[in-house]
């Protein structure tokens, strides 16, 4: 009688950044380790900074595999935010180390894949491994963000991580759109449009 060696091997997909007026949208695909559980998993959004970065020390430790990826600020304005996203998505499973067999995105639309694949609403808070892209993919961009506002501090950027704060916003209308700022999104092409009003501070 023939051994059954099929293993069934799902990762969680999700990314971080969509919202953001700049910097590029990052996605996580992780396979959990059911020998090896992490507590405290769960929506990226409803945990603290502390416990995220806690959490993605111990996913990467734990996981069975993970990769994260992304696309770019420049993908995002010539395919459009939703297609940017799900090329990230598509990106960090196949660089994923473990193949495999199947895979579980949060929301409603799914990328590209050779696999089966499956759209779960609210699958950030319903799924451990989805929980766990969720949170690898924002540590990863929130620390990215910190790293570019070493470059371009005069728009504040590892305080809001790129959202279109208030002061973001006003930052933005100062000191008009940097290399990294989104020119599809409207109030990036609204403060571009007006380029003559502010000075080039930009460097």
């Amino acid at each position: 009688m023939e051994r059954e060696t099929a293993i069934r091997l799902i990762c969680g997909v999700d990314e971080a950044g969509r919202g953001p007026l700049c910097g590029p949208v990052v996605a996580a695909a992780v396979i959990l380790d059911p020998a090896r559980p992490i507590p405290g998993l769960a929506d990226s959004k409803k945990l603290s900074e502390g416990k995220r970065d806690r959490l993605a020390v111990e996913i990467r430790a734990h996981a069975m595999a993970w990769a994260v990826a992304e696309a770019s600020v420049e993908e995002i304005d010539r395919l459009n935010i939703l297609q940017a996203s799900l090329l990230a998505m598509q990106r960090a499973v196949v660089g994923l180390a473990l193949p495999p067999t199947e895979a579980w995105v949060d929301g409603n639309r799914c990328p590209a894949l050779s696999i089966p694949v499956r759209a779960i609403v609210g699958g950030d808070a319903l799924e451990p491994a989805i929980s766990a892209a969720s949170i690898l993919a924002k540590t990863v961009r929130d620390a990215l963000l910190v790293e570019l506002d070493r470059t371009y501090p005069q728009y504040g950027l590892a305080a809001h991580k790129g959202y279109p704060t208030a002061a973001h916003l006003a930052a933005l209308r100062r000191h008009g759109p940097a290399p990294i700022h989104r020119r599809s999104f409207a109030p990036v092409r609204a403060v571009a449009a007006q380029a003559a009003l502010w000075p080039d501070e930009r460097g």
